[in-house]
């Protein structure tokens, strides 16, 4: 199962991702968005991962992110089926915030982080790994953002729950993969990472 760390569909998600992410930047930051998924990638190249999941990890944030650039979530979805397969488009979808729940209800957004952390639970191994290096990317993100600031309001700012809930998301979403048995290397670098972040937000 071992990613040399590169493949053919690995630069072609690449490119795709880098289309729909075109002219987004990294929440509070100049940074090109492309840096996330691409830095995601790195983590699960890091642990192993397969072609398929690298791939996912990727495209993990182009349907929750990019409806209404002249794509509708369903254009997305048969765009990433159709190009990357059914496995990479299920691995996405299990990551994906939803808006709406089963039956059709809009989701505020606290009832989405709910819905996201309830779907966790059968989410497969492959959506679960994705989780956890999206989080260990964007709390790494938030803490090396806070070492360097002398005003760390700046960055906690950036973020709709703030201090203490950007700090407390991160943990719950270990706490939470952890509850449903997920038990992977990678969890020992998301606890780290994410008991930092809450450490820091007091």
């Amino acid at each position: 199962m071992t990613v040399t760390g590169y493949s053919d569909a690995i630069n072609h998600a690449l490119a795709f991702a880098a289309k729909h992410h075109d002219r987004q930047v990294r929440k509070g930051t100049k940074l090109p968005y492309l840096t996330h998924p691409a830095n995601v990638a790195l983590i699960l190249t890091r642990y192993d991962r397969d072609n398929d999941t690298v791939v996912a990890g990727i495209l993990h944030d182009v349907i929750e992110d990019c409806v209404g650039e002249g794509y509708t979530r369903e254009m997305l979805e048969q765009r990433i089926g159709d190009k990357f397969g059914s496995r990479v488009l299920d691995t996405v979808l299990a990551v994906t915030y939803r808006k709406v729940d089963d039956d059709g209800v809009d989701l505020s957004g606290e009832d989405r982080k709910s819905d996201y952390l309830e779907r966790l639970e059968g989410a497969s191994e492959e959506a679960r790994w994705v989780c956890a290096a999206d989080k260990i990317h964007n709390a790494s993100s938030i803490v090396a953002d806070l070492r360097r600031t002398v005003d760390a309001e700046t960055i906690w700012g950036r973020f709709g729950g703030g201090r203490a809930g950007t700090g407390r998301w991160y943990r719950q979403v270990y706490e939470r993969l952890r509850d449903v048995g997920f038990d992977a290397p990678i969890m020992a670098e998301l606890d780290k990472t994410s008991a930092e972040l809450q450490e820091l937000a007091g």
